[in-house]
């Protein structure tokens, strides 16, 4: 008999139609079966696209009996238990409902998910009722003729985080939510097990004020890898991608891995477990290329309007240290302070504990350059230009090894940086890292480096130290070019400033490591603003 090659899962949320059409499954039902078997309310926060949807689609499928999508896998046991038993669902998710038009519109959206679900169930509601009135008669009258309820509540927080740029709609929005899910703790007597996602916590105490407070299990050890891919489940379930995609590469499958971990890895929600995307892991094996696909998969203006109006930089959000307390309830989005906001969206991530504290930062590559080009054209759009003029720009330079050229777009560049109004996240960088850099300095690093990540350089940085390492190393389609980068502060100092990065780039050998590398020293002069003295060592 021929085993036929599953399928990559791209796009697929729907449990059923993953098992029945041959799609990879990274099993994860140990954690729900855990989860039914020690509690009955619980709450899970975790970025979009991260496989929270496919996580209440397989709940789904276990509530409603569903024993054949199970073989082989580890709820298979739980599945044919003697005790086990069916229930009634109710699966909410919130994403579909409707928010663009009216609070009204809004209502009855919700209201016309309750109407399908009471077909369902053979039930007789009243759509003039409000939606926390017919929720509260669906769960009743299900459980009476049918037996306690399961509730999925699925992106519970969507409603909410459209309407994150209007406070006083996002209001009115959360007091409906909280209305509707008041009826969760009203109707206890008749709910089995309750589930709940969503992408924030900006709204959970707000929101969830009057219900019994779930089990919180986002920062928790026991389900810190539910969601997500480890690097040996990639390894286990993807074996064959692997091969076809290292083949596609030329190189080898421990070679692919390493450039994997370094572009796709490093999600963490404990503290201890590394987790790739796997939105972003699947459209990788796809298309057999390092893209961005994760930041591209949406919201993207919601986040660079974020960054555009509180006129935040990149490296600001590098090492940030916040208490377990923070990570736990960083409060709603109207108060949270810029890292909480990143941090719930799944900009930021836990890189370690430290006894009490997390410290953030970016879990990847893939996400560093993405905010990386969205902080670049929120600058660039200043004087009217295009980012995409910029980018075509740099790569002239680059691979042409265009000296002049690459000065050229670096100081249109720096000829576009606000420094005002990045005044407040220089101060605080510089103060929290003990940087030795004034605050023009910090600006004319952290912006250059941002663009050329933006622009999808591979890039590597030393701003982080000020041991005399090289400040740049770019590398694009093997053109490696080592920079060094000074600040002149008076105009007479260029001269020897360019002599000091020279030298710097000689004594310390700093092209060794690239063989072929161009190095090039470049000195920006505070007066003007702009490099006006650069020469190739």
């Amino acid at each position: 008999m021929v085993t036929l090659r599953k399928k990559l899962p791209v796009g697929i949320q729907n449990f059923e139609k993953l098992i029945e059409g041959n799609y990879t499954y990274v099993d994860k039902t140990k954690y729900l079966v855990d989860m039914i078997d020690t509690g009955t309310i619980y709450f899970l926060s975790r970025p979009r696209r991260f496989g929270k949807s496919l996580t209440v689609s397989t709940f789904d499928a276990m509530f409603s009996g569903k024993k054949e999508l199970f073989k082989g896998l580890y709820a298979e046991e739980f599945m044919n238990r003697a005790d086990y038993y069916s229930s009634p669902i109710i699966r909410l998710d919130m994403s579909q409902v409707t928010t663009y038009s009216n609070f009204e519109r809004l209502e009855a959206s919700i209201n016309l998910m309750f109407e399908n679900i009471a077909k369902q169930y053979d039930i007789e509601i009243n759509n003039s009722f409000s939606p926390d009135v017919i929720f509260n008669i669906l769960i009743r009258e299900i459980a009476q003729k049918h037996g306690k309820v399961v509730i999925l509540l699925d992106e519970y927080d969507k409603p909410y985080v459209d309407f994150f740029t209007q406070p006083e709609k996002a209001e009115q929005i959360r007091g409906i939510l909280r209305n509707l899910y008041v009826q969760i703790k009203a109707n206890d007597q008749y709910i089995r097990f309750v589930f709940i996602t969503g992408i924030s916590k900006f709204a959970r105490f707000g929101v969830f004020s009057g219900l019994n407070s779930p089990e919180d299990i986002s920062l928790t050890k026991r389900y810190g890898e539910m969601l997500g891919y480890s690097e040996e489940e990639i390894v286990k379930y993807f074996s064959e991608d692997l091969k076809d995609t290292a083949e596609e590469f030329g190189i080898s499958v421990d070679a692919l891995l390493d450039r994997m971990r370094y572009y796709y890895d490093g999600f963490c929600f404990d503290g201890i477990h590394q987790l790739y995307n796997p939105f972003s892991t699947i459209n990788f094996f796809k298309a057999k290329s390092f893209d961005n696909f994760w930041m591209e998969s949406g919201t993207t203006k919601l986040i660079y309007d974020y960054l555009k109006n509180h006129k935040l930089s990149v490296e600001q959000f590098h090492n940030i240290r916040v208490s377990r307390d923070f990570a736990r309830s960083p409060g709603d989005m109207d108060s949270t302070p810029p890292e909480g906001f990143l941090y719930q969206g799944g900009y930021l991530t836990v890189s370690r504990a430290e006894g009490e504290f997390f410290a953030l930062d970016y879990p990847n590559t893939e996400v560093l350059n993405s905010m990386s080009r969205l902080v670049s054209e929120i600058v660039c759009k200043r004087n009217d230009d295009d980012f995409a003029h910029y980018r075509s720009d740099l790569f002239y330079a680059l691979d042409m090894k265009d000296k002049e050229q690459l000065q050229e777009v670096f100081n249109r560049l720096l000829a576009s940086i606000p420094y005002d109004d990045y005044k407040r996240a220089a101060e605080r960088n510089l103060k929290d890292n003990r940087y030795r850099f004034s605050l023009h300095e910090w600006h004319y690093r952290s912006m250059i480096l941002a663009f050329v990540r933006g622009c999808g350089v591979a890039a590597v940085a030393e701003m982080h130290t000020n041991l005399g390492r090289a400040d740049l190393v770019l590398d694009y389609l093997g053109n490696v070019w080592v920079i060094e980068i000074k600040v002149a502060f008076k105009p007479e100092d260029v001269s020897a400033k360019l002599a000091e990065a020279k030298a710097q780039i000689i004594d310390g050998n700093y092209t060794a490591p690239y063989p072929n590398a161009t190095a090039i020293a470049m000195v920006i002069d505070d007066t003007k603003r702009e490099i006006t003295e650069s020469e190739i060592v």
